[in-house]
């Protein structure tokens, strides 16, 4: 093949290549540019609000995905593609780092949630009271097998002494943020719900429970498998530390 025959073939397919590496380069970039977060239901309204915060900072924008942390567990362990979780407790975070899908180094809590006790009827709810007058017909929680607060709820019921008691009128979401619209659309007239979720929510009343009837609902952040080579990802996990972060979880009733 003489010289000039070389250069003709091989210039076109020399382009070709470094085509191919500029798509492939720009494709990686954009994927460690992406920014997916399994993000437990009651934080959601906490989490957009930062998520805002955020991509201000950095300009780049959360992808969020909610639910209850036992959902959002199963998923990750079936290959879900996120790089961060947010959890309501923190014993999935601990679990996603002793069976290999989170990174050992990376987990921290970002929040200490509060349960409450919660009517959309004005005036309903003044104490633990209207739980042991049992003047009503449902009472919702979250599913305690999945979501921190329905077992924190549930813990509740138990250190009052009426879990037997109130057993028939439990009704179940799937998460807090079902929970909550079983209450706020009256399909329940009392509900355990997240503290967070009643920030932004204008009527109604509620009773803060006490901390001392439950477990502390720590809730536990993790750089997850997918991300560890993500910079957004640890970006955003050191954001969640940072003084403006820590001003919307105290906004949401969130202990630091």
């Amino acid at each position: 093949m003489s010289h000039w025959t070389y250069r003709r073939l091989f210039k076109p397919l020399l382009a070709a290549g470094l085509l191919v590496a500029a798509v492939a380069s720009a494709s990686a970039q954009a994927k460690a540019d992406e920014l997916r977060v399994a993000v437990a239901a009651n934080f959601s309204d906490a989490a957009k609000e930062i998520g805002a915060l955020f991509e201000a900072e950095s300009g780049y924008r959360p992808l969020f995905s909610f639910g209850a942390t036992g959902q959002l567990y199963t998923q990750i362990a079936q290959g879900a593609p996120f790089d961060v979780f947010l959890a309501a407790d923190q014993a999935r975070p601990e679990r996603a780092v002793a069976e290999g899908f989170a990174v050992a180094d990376s987990r921290f809590t970002y929040a200490r949630g509060r349960l409450a006790l919660f009517s959309q009827d004005e005036g309903r709810i003044t104490s633990e009271a209207v739980l042991r007058d049992g003047t009503f017909a449902k009472l919702a929680i979250a599913n305690p097998l999945t979501a921190p607060y329905g077992a924190a709820a549930v813990e509740a019921l138990q250190a009052l002494g009426l879990r037997e008691a109130l057993r028939s009128k439990l009704v179940q979401g799937n998460n807090a943020s079902q929970t909550f619209q079983f209450v706020a659309t009256g399909n329940a007239e009392v509900g355990f719900v997240a503290l967070s979720q009643l920030v932004v929510h204008e009527g109604g009343s509620h009773w803060v429970v006490p901390s001392v009837l439950h477990g502390p609902i720590a809730q536990d952040a993790v750089l997850l498998t997918a991300g560890k080579d993500n910079e957004t990802a640890r970006a955003f996990l050191d954001f969640l530390k940072s003084d403006a972060a820590r001003a919307v979880l105290a906004r949401y009733g969130y202990e630091s």
